[in-house]
């Protein structure tokens, strides 16, 4: 998912777009993560970019969306742009002390 995010709404009010952002956000890792796992793949992993444009977007922990979406409902932006990307991922084993 690449995709820039408005905030503004000529009907509906900020928070309720914000909810609807995330909404957005929970439903596609859901997705994502339901897709069958390739050979010798654990889980899925994802690539975050958070940003006010793709020029500006820095890489975020995915747990940290949510953070991110609403330090951007504080901070009154017009937009913001939020890249998504799955890929696979594999544990590793904790060394034995």
């Amino acid at each position: 998912m690449k995709k820039t995010f408005n905030l503004t709404h000529p009907k509906l009010q900020v928070p309720r777009v914000i909810e609807a952002i995330k909404y957005e956000v929970k439903k596609y890792l859901k997705r994502e993560r339901n897709k069958t796992l390739p050979e010798g793949v654990d889980f899925w992993d994802f690539d975050c970019r958070f940003g006010e444009d793709v020029a500006t977007s820095e890489v975020i922990h995915v747990s940290a969306i949510n953070k991110y979406i609403s330090q951007a409902e504080l901070k009154q932006l017009e937009s913001f742009y939020l890249e998504i990307l799955a890929k696979p991922g594999k544990r590793n084993k904790k060394p034995i002390e």
